[in-house]
């Protein structure tokens, strides 16, 4: 494994500040030339894609096709936020003209949302292309014009290094100022980051007490900031009576595909899963499990050691409450070296009475099916559960259950799904990644186009003389952007 290679504050200090330069610097640049830096990206990625899936490889253990796939959702989603910035409705742009006969009366009043200025993301270890250094937090911040400062995760070092050297050089052959994109190491560093007064805010993946030591300092500043933290998600499954009579077999198959994919290391993973007491999901899933590991006995290796260490941290005290059972994988909760499925069985009961343990994510490979025996069960549970990133409905079509679930799962979560499972997340404008504490520290999404949300700010000019607003507000709208004009959608206005 390599190194990592601690920043001095020093060297902190003059990335903040040649952020800060190109802050000022890029916003001087057309909206169309800032597409074209985002593309430059994208092209850097796929170019260098054998070099890189290969180093990513070495350092995540996570294989060559799902890197595969992975790089090319980061290149699509730099393409994706290059087609935003030329679009254009994302500056929400909105014009009040002068209404003397309203109350109060209305000036000429002129709002659109500009860049922060520098800020800080750091990468996440279960996704070494999609939440790194040119991931969807950078992706999303360039589109929005503010600088970015990436805190390499340690988990795979060269890589961060060598997609940051390809990144700069991109940048740099098209024109782009330099510092709009950099690279720092260490824990410390991350630290004088988030503390720096010229940074702006902060976008983080990870572990909940890593984000959540972060996001108090984030809030504690003299100069408070936004922290858009993703920390730490059950994304709870409701199986309905109805659903078990129609689709329980596709629902064990389904179940067994999530929990277990990635080795049971994606944020969306379903750990908790509540299910009728006579469906016997527990058993059912056991039956699968036990069943692929006599066809397949070797334990796939998780991300590192640490992550492998935390998560037989974590099964071992679960496993070992009352009234918890583990009904498959005995042997991995037993033997910190294996990391094949585990499934455990509670109830009800047994959540409402612990759960502050019993909802506690476990990050690996591991499923709690919780047995309910009423509607009055299931909503006792839904009451304890913590906020998630997903919460997902398999009920029977025309359900009359479901009616009142679909809303009370939206409470709990930031995406809410009727059928399928959670794992997957598409990239798209219509996307939500995000959810209550403690899965998201925000109400934005750090997945889809308005990811962009959170690097940005409103401004409203007032009474401005035309020639000194930015283009997006002028009359003549040289842009042909989309706008509000007097309460009125202009989806575009070359007048």
């Amino acid at each position: 494994m390599t190194s990592v290679n601690e920043t001095s504050r020093s060297i902190v200090d003059a990335a903040v500040a040649a952020a800060t330069d190109a802050a000022r610097a890029s916003v001087r640049e057309s909206y169309e030339t800032r597409a074209g830096w985002l593309e430059a990206l994208a092209e850097t990625l796929d170019s260098h894609a054998p070099e890189l899936i290969a180093l990513a490889d070495d350092e995540s253990r996570l294989g060559e096709k799902r890197l595969t796939g992975e790089l090319a959702r980061t290149s699509a989603q730099l393409r994706l936020f290059a087609s935003v910035v030329r679009e254009g409705s994302f500056l929400e742009a909105t014009i009040d003209h002068t209404d003397p006969s309203a109350t109060p009366p209305i000036p000429d009043l002129r709002r659109m949302l500009v860049p922060l200025g520098p800020v800080v993301v750091f990468a996440a270890s279960n996704f070494p292309f999609a939440f790194s250094v040119l991931g969807g937090d950078t992706a999303s911040a360039l589109a929005a014009g503010a600088p970015v400062i990436v805190k390499a995760h340690e988990g795979h070092p060269a890589l961060s290094r060598r997609v940051a050297e390809l990144g700069a050089q991109a940048l740099e052959g098209a024109g782009a100022p330099s510092g709009l994109l950099q690279l720092v190491e260490g824990r410390e560093a991350g630290v004088e980051l988030v503390r720096h007064p010229d940074v702006r805010a902060v976008g983080f993946t990870g572990s909940l007490a890593g984000g959540r030591h972060l996001f108090d300092l984030a809030v504690q500043r003299p100069e408070p900031i936004p922290f858009y933290g993703e920390l730490a998600s059950i994304n709870p499954v409701v199986v309905t009576p109805g659903a078990v009579e129609s689709s329980i077999d596709e629902i064990v198959d389904g179940l067994l595909g999530s929990f277990t994919m990635g080795v049971g290391q994606f944020c969306t993973k379903p750990g908790v899963v509540l299910s009728p007491a006579g469906a016997d999901l527990a058993g059912r899933l056991a039956t699968k499990v036990d069943a692929d590991a006599a066809g397949d006995p070797a334990s796939p290796p998780m991300l590192n050691d640490r992550i492998r260490a935390g998560f037989h941290d974590r099964l071992s005290g679960l496993a070992g409450q009352e009234g918890v059972d583990v009904v498959a994988g005995a042997d991995v909760v037993d033997s910190e070296e294996r990391t094949s499925p585990v499934v455990l069985r509670t109830t009800v009961q047994r959540v409402l009475e612990s759960p502050e343990v019993l909802l506690e994510e476990v990050f690996g490979p591991a499923t709690l099916i919780v047995d309910y025996d009423s509607e009055e069960d299931v909503r006792a549970a839904l009451g304890v559960l913590p906020g998630s990133l997903t919460a997902t409905l398999h009920a029977a079509p025309g359900e009359e259950l479901a009616r009142t679930l679909v809303p009370a799962l939206g409470e709990r979560a930031g995406r809410v799904l009727f059928g399928g499972w959670p794992t997957g997340v598409a990239v798209s404008h219509g996307q939500h990644h995000g959810g209550p504490y403690p899965s998201t520290t925000s109400i934005h999404t750090s997945v889809g186009t308005t990811a962009i949300r959170r690097w940005l700010r409103p401004v409203t000019y007032q009474t401005t003389p035309d020639d000194l607003l930015p283009e997006p507000l002028q009359e003549a709208n040289p842009l042909g952007i989309p706008r509000r004009v007097d309460g009125q959608l202009v989806l575009a206005d070359h007048a």
